[in-house]
Parts: C-alpha cells; sequence; structure tokens
C-alpha cells in the first residue's frame, strides 16, 4: 500500500540529511557532495517530504520514477542539472540509479559577496521540470569543478579551504547561466510553443472577458497555466522578446486597450473595468507609461 505524507520535516542540517539518505556523516558540516549511487534511502523514508534549509544542485542521468518539487509531480525521461533554493519541499519516491549532488548550507556563504549574489541566480527558483540539460562538452565543464570541490573537501581543510570552494561555486553559478541561455537558444521549438500557447491563453483570458471578473492576468496564474514555474517563463520571455512576464502581459493589456479605444464607443472607465483594472487611474497611468499618451489622447487620433 503506498505511503501517503501528512506532514513535511524541516531539515537544517547537512548531517540530518545525510541520515535520511543512508550515507554516512559529511566531511564538512555546512557542504556536501555525493555520488547519488551511494544514497539508500529505506522504506520508512520513501514517499516523505522534506523542507530542505540549503541550496542543492543535482547532475541526475538515467532517472526513473517521480519526483516532487513544490506542487508538481514530474516524470523524468532524460538527466539534467536542477537547483533547489533553502526551504523548498522536497519529495523523492524512487532511488536514481545514477548522478551526483551538491548541497551548501546558506551559512557557508555568509561573509562572502556570493551570499548575496546565489539569490540573483533565478533558476534556483526553476521547476524541476525546466532542469539545465548539458551537451558532453557542457557536462565535461561542470563536472571538472564538481572534481575539485570534491578533492578539496577530501583532502585536508585549512584555512584557504572556503575561499577555494567559494570560487568554484561561484565557477559554477556562471557556467549554468552561460549554459541556460545557451539551452534558451537552441531549444526554439519547444520555446516557440511556449510563446505560442502563452498567448492564447492571453487572448482567450481577454476574448472571452474573464479580466473583468478576474483582474488583470498575473504571471503566476499565467505560469501555472503553461505548467512552468514564473521564474523561468520571465526569463524565457527576456531571451525570446526582451521583455520579461509582466512587461508581456502589460503589452497584450495595451493592445487591447487600444482596440477597444479604436472600435468601441466605451468611456476610459468601462475599458479599464472590462481589462481588469479597479480604478481607472491606474489603466490610464499605465497606458500613458507605455504609449506617451493619454487614452483620451489616444482616441481622438483616430477621430
Amino acid at each position: 500500500m503506498k505511503k501517503i505524507s501528512v506532514t513535511s520535516t524541516k531539515i537544517d542540517s547537512l548531517t540530518d540529511f545525510h541520515k535520511v539518505l543512508g550515507l554516512s556523516k559529511p566531511l564538512h558540516p555546512m557542504i556536501s557532495f555525493f555520488d547519488v549511487k551511494d544514497v539508500n534511502i529505506s522504506d520508512e523514508q520513501v514517499g516523505n517530504t522534506f523542507i530542505l534549509n540549503f541550496y542543492k544542485i543535482s547532475y541526475k542521468s538515467n532517472l526513473c520514477g517521480q519526483a516532487k518539487y513544490g506542487q508538481h509531480y514530474y516524470d523524468f525521461g532524460e538527466g539534467g542539472l536542477v537547483y533547489t533554493a533553502p526551504n523548498q519541499l522536497f519529495e523523492v519516491h524512487n532511488n536514481v540509479s545514477s548522478g551526483c549532488v551538491l548541497l551548501v548550507h546558506p551559512d557557508f556563504l555568509l561573509t562572502y559577496p556570493l551570499a548575496k549574489k546565489i539569490k540573483q541566480h533565478r533558476f534556483f527558483s526553476y521547476s524541476t521540470n525546466e532542469a539545465l540539460h548539458l551537451s558532453e562538452k557542457e557536462k565535461e565543464t561542470i563536472f571538472s569543478v564538481f572534481k575539485i570541490i570534491d578533492e578539496e573537501l577530501k583532502s585536508r581543510i585549512d584555512d584557504f579551504s572556503q575561499d577555494v570552494i567559494i570560487s568554484q561555486l561561484e565557477l559554477l553559478l556562471n557556467y549554468s547561466n552561460r549554459f541556460y541561455k545557451r539551452q534558451f537558444i537552441t531549444r526554439k521549438a519547444v520555446n516557440n510553443e511556449i510563446l505560442q500557447k502563452l498567448e492564447e491563453v492571453l487572448n482567450s483570458y481577454f476574448n472571452q472577458e474573464k479580466s473583468s471578473n478576474l483582474g488583470i492576468p498575473k504571471v503566476q496564474k499565467i505560469a501555472e497555466e503553461l505548467n512552468i514555474s514564473p521564474s523561468y517563463l520571465s526569463d524565457l520571455l527576456r531571451m525570446l522578446t526582451g521583455q520579461n512576464a509582466q512587461q508581456h502581459i502589460q503589452n497584450k493589456v495595451i493592445e487591447k486597450a487600444k482596440e477597444l479605444l479604436s472600435t468601441t464607443n466605451l468611456s476610459v472607465s468601462e475599458i479599464a473595468f472590462e481589462l481588469g483594472f479597479e480604478h481607472s487611474q491606474s489603466f490610464s497611468k499605465l497606458f500613458k507609461s507605455k504609449t506617451n499618451k493619454s487614452p483620451l489622447e489616444f482616441r481622438q487620433s483616430f477621430n
């Protein structure tokens, strides 16, 4: 009978998480690197959920079964790099046959600029199905960094160990940024399909007058309908169009507003309401910021 998880256990230390995974004690209390094949999750742990208080960067290949990230399940058909920020819900149902995992406690980064900079890397808020898929050459590059970190942890810890590891973490994240941008470019077919679906969702939203009842479309809601994370949607759009998701939605609102202003006799207040604005002043302010004209000035230009 399948075990049902009712509560999630918060894990603050790497040592405790190693115990859950059936691993030996980490070599360092705030950072660890291990091979997935060494993981030995007991039957009692399978299906449990955990909230991990540390960064997790993992490469998983030959994946099988299901994993849970946030509130969604994903079936894996291929490997990739997955980034998880602290305080994320994490659940694994089946052991993975191969891969490696790097765990970093936030306290390890204290006093270093990386403690603040790491929060700017948006892929830590991507969903699991938005993993970074590496070419063989990229995989070699990433694994060379992993190897240096692993060797540093296994060697004698000295006054320079933390500096060396921090520098390698920064290098790893810089490579990740580069490779994600490459992925946005090379996966054009998939990305264009997402963009097309986004337009269909927004067109449906306005054409069926959902906005007057639900308000202006929210990035979070639109991302849910597309089954991708808000951060991934914004980064994808930024690469394809030069605008993030919020800007894209606002431009769609302005397009619809222009249509209504030029083809109907609705008042500005009525148009604002139909587009989902609570106050017509907010609509007029957005419209002018995007067009350099007030709604009435735009309408008059057509008469």
